[in-house]
């Protein structure tokens, strides 16, 4: 029998893993699943990966499709620019982050990358919040040097 994928508008459907959609749909998505935990009671987090392009080579778009490979699909992925590949992953803790890097940082090792985290109500109040937080772990972590993944821990 052959498998059927569903799409949504914006979207891009995938073999297993996580779905991969357009900045303007993972934004609403971060919006709707904050709503969703404060009332359910769970946890929401967004990773952001810088990813190095090398001379002629790979660049976010592609790392999308790797990372989408790597993640559950009730997870959503998108290339926020051509460097930053943003993470949206529904019911996971802070804690379990750095699992998680561990998993796609086997993939990423040809590339430099550096990457940020933040989770949702741990230490971001709202949406915004939440990318604003991981951006912001993820530009401070590339600055460090790369190869790096900082989660922030704090409620701005």
């Amino acid at each position: 029998m052959p498998m059927t994928i569903r799409t949504v508008a914006g979207s891009r459907p995938t073999r297993g893993g996580a779905q991969i959609v357009d900045d303007n749909v993972f934004r609403l998505l971060i919006d709707m699943e904050i709503r969703k935990a404060q009332r359910l009671r769970y946890l929401v987090s967004v990773v952001c990966i810088h990813v190095e392009a090398e001379t002629g080579g790979a660049d976010a778009s592609a790392a999308v499709n790797m990372v989408a490979s790597l993640i559950r699909s009730t997870d959503a992925v998108t290339a926020l620019d051509q460097s930053t590949v943003a993470l949206l992953l529904i019911d996971a803790e802070a804690a379990n982050l750095p699992t998680i890097l561990q998993r796609l940082e086997v993939a990423l090792d040809a590339l430099p990358w550096s990457a940020g985290g933040a989770c949702y109500p741990q230490s971001a109040a709202s949406a915004e919040d939440l990318l604003t937080q991981a951006a912001t772990m993820m530009a401070r972590a590339r600055q460090d040097g790369g190869r790096r993944f900082y989660i922030s821990t704090t409620t701005s």
